[in-house]
């Protein structure tokens, strides 16, 4: 019996297997593709705190490599500067789903995580010690507890009987990526159907987009599908041929009503559906990963009780609820009507206000979601900032502390502490730091004298001049011990 199975190879499956991995799981990927080889580049971008998150684990500079950082977002028709965002990434990381998808493949390869490909998942059954992970051919295959990062139409979501819910498709897009008669060059255009345009990807190839004149059927779209919308559209079809990709996607908005089942887990798209607009998907399954990571592996090692899984969907089902209220509220803007851009208008006048667009560009790019409760220090519960603080060592940056994935106990200064029972798992760190803490949105909160940061870089525990709630943090994130 293997400690889980994560069934899907995409960026939140690979994601999870290095976490799992560095959390010393048996964890095995089953993927029906032969090959990580996808068909087209797909969608792409990630933003602030997905890339930090990449940081935490020593491996962004590869994504950073392979990208291009922009440094605006889009709400309405405004630009949203990132650039003041108080983060070591203020921007977006323009970087395709192909390119993300090999550079992960790279990590957890490394990390020795085992993958088993041309395998196809048709349901799944669990009891009270474990599950089966049923295929296509072949036995099941046993696992304590099994994660579903099988897309939209998630086998393992289905089989398990989670129900999605949220509003309905009302229009559908066709993508893809094909050869072209001639030189089109970029094209674009806004009407009231949605928005339409060409963009060149060099070799040869060229990225369409295009609104269909009504919602389209669940099937898989055809060459011709995508000619008669193009001269609908634009009077040609430009020539297309050849596709090396062709899909069809809409603007519904749909979210698994439990992240967690007993044993049965989701997370990325089979957890969230949404229209790709501001290219949040690929992020929210990224933190789902890691948030869910260290939890079951804390679990499957037996120093957490079980009931630790129920705070992945109590934290991730928020998250991932006002990010799709973003996806549903800018594609509610892609199309040419004169109501709603008298909205976008009014609604750029506002945002230019100084400060007023930072909750918006907060909101796109992670930095605003906050774990914790309502009371208490602004920092219980979000994003330890990336600081570069003093250790015994000398200099150091405090993502770099969490490369293994294991909780830290920061000291800066006051009284001394102890981590007692949890001394072998929770790494302590005394260390200075001379300058102020700025959080995204709410700006400077005040110095803290220590800090317990979880294994995904979330606050779960301030010191303010005293240990007092120390233990009870420990014990309620990594196990009661001793």
């Amino acid at each position: 019996m293997h400690d889980a199975v994560i069934v899907g190879s995409g960026p939140t499956g690979l994601m999870l297997a290095g976490e799992l991995r560095l959390a010393g799981v048996d964890a095995v990927v089953l993927d029906r593709r032969p090959s990580q080889d996808l068909a087209g580049s797909r969608g792409g971008g990630i933003h602030s705190r997905t890339i930090e998150l990449l940081d935490q684990r020593g491996i962004a500079d590869r994504f950073l490599a392979a990208g291009r950082t922009v440094q605006t977002a889009t709400f309405g028709n405004t630009q949203l500067d990132l650039g003041g965002l108080p983060t070591r990434h203020p921007y977006t990381l323009a970087l395709f789903q192909n390119y993300i998808e090999r550079l992960l493949l790279e990590w957890v390869e490394e990390l020795g995580v085992e993958i088993r490909r041309g395998v196809e998942v048709t349901g799944v059954s669990a009891d009270d010690d474990g599950v089966d992970v049923r295929r296509a051919a072949g036995g099941p295959v046993r696992a304590r507890y099994v994660v579903g990062a099988d897309g939209g139409r998630s086998v393992v979501r289905r089989s398990a009987g989670i129900p999605m819910a949220g509003p309905d498709a009302t229009r559908s897009s066709l993508i893809a990526e094909v050869k072209v008669e001639g030189e089109p060059g970029q094209q674009g255009k806004v009407d009231g159907r949605g928005i339409h345009g060409l963009y060149p990807m060099g070799d040869g190839l060229v990225r369409v987009v295009v609104t269909e004149a009504s919602l389209g059927p669940a099937a898989e779209p055809t060459l011709a599908d995508l000619r008669q919308a193009l001269v609908e559209v634009f009077g040609t079809d430009f020539g297309v041929h050849s596709p090396t990709w062709l899909s069809r996607f809409t603007d519904a908005t749909r979210q698994a009503e439990q992240y967690r089942k007993g044993r049965v887990l989701l997370a990325g798209d089979a957890a969230h559906v949404h229209s790709p607009t501001g290219g949040l998907g690929i992020g929210l399954g990224l933190q789902d990963a890691v948030n869910l990571g260290w939890k079951l592996g804390q679990v499957l090692h037996g120093t957490s009780g079980a009931g630790l899984l129920d705070t992945y969907h109590a934290e991730r089902h928020p998250a991932g609820e006002r990010a799709l209220k973003y996806t549903m509220a800018q594609s509610l803007f892609q199309k040419s009507d004169p109501r709603q851009e008298a909205l976008q208008d009014l609604l750029g006048e506002v945002l230019r206000v100084d400060g007023a667009g930072a909750p918006i560009a907060a909101l796109i790019t992670g930095l605003d979601v906050a774990y914790g409760p309502a009371s208490g220090h602004p920092l219980l519960g979000r994003r330890m900032p990336d600081l570069d603080i003093a250790i015994a060592s000398g200099p150091a940056r405090v993502y770099g502390l969490l490369c293994d994935a294991q909780p830290v106990l920061l000291e800066f200064g006051g009284p001394a502490l102890e981590p007692g029972p949890w001394a072998g798992y929770v790494r302590h760190v005394r260390a200075t730091y001379d300058a102020g803490w700025q959080l995204p949105v709410l700006g400077a909160v005040p110095e803290p004298t220590a800090v317990l940061v979880r294994p995904d870089g979330y606050v779960a525990w301030v010191g303010e001049a005293s240990a007092d709630g120390l233990t009870t943090a420990l014990g309620t994130w990594f196990g009661q011990r001793g």
